[in-house]
């Protein structure tokens, strides 16, 4: 499984360092446009970006890179909704990706969420099969 690598920026010119400062000293409100869209950030994400821009206004390079959530078999059963020993069952036929720390399995957050949307979307093939238009044998996964 590959992992995404953190992405370095170097520091900001020693101008436009101390011009981000001064727009950073005093002000809260920081707004962020995507596309000419204007988007509110959550507390944590504004947080994250407010101290972005305070390392660049420092004149620091900065390393952006990100965590995954790694879960236990019993909190991926649980959030699943099935039970640990049929998710155990389904890492060792490889259905769902698993790492090991040590002897102990732990498994991604993304990996669960991406086969609960599997299960969404074999379940709503399966209530519209008969009237998909499709005839003989063939079927799903």
């Amino acid at each position: 499984m590959a992992l995404i690598a953190p992405r370095v920026a170097p520091a900001l010119p020693a101008d436009e360092a101390l011009a981000l400062q001064r727009a950073l000293d005093g002000g809260t409100d920081i707004t962020v446009f995507v596309d000419g869209t204007v988007h509110r950030l959550a507390p944590q994400a504004r947080d994250a970006v407010v101290d972005l821009l305070a390392r660049f206004s420092r004149g620091e390079a900065v390393t952006v890179s990100s965590v995954e959530e790694m879960l236990t078999t019993s909190k991926a059963a649980e959030l699943a909704g099935i039970s640990h020993t049929y998710l155990r069952n389904m890492t060792d036929r490889g259905e769902i990706p698993v790492e090991y720390r040590g002897t102990h399995r732990r498994i991604r957050l993304a990996a669960i969420m991406a086969w609960l949307e599997g299960q969404k979307k074999k379940q709503a093939a399966a209530a519209g099969g008969p009237n998909t238009g499709t005839s003989g044998g063939e079927s799903g996964q």
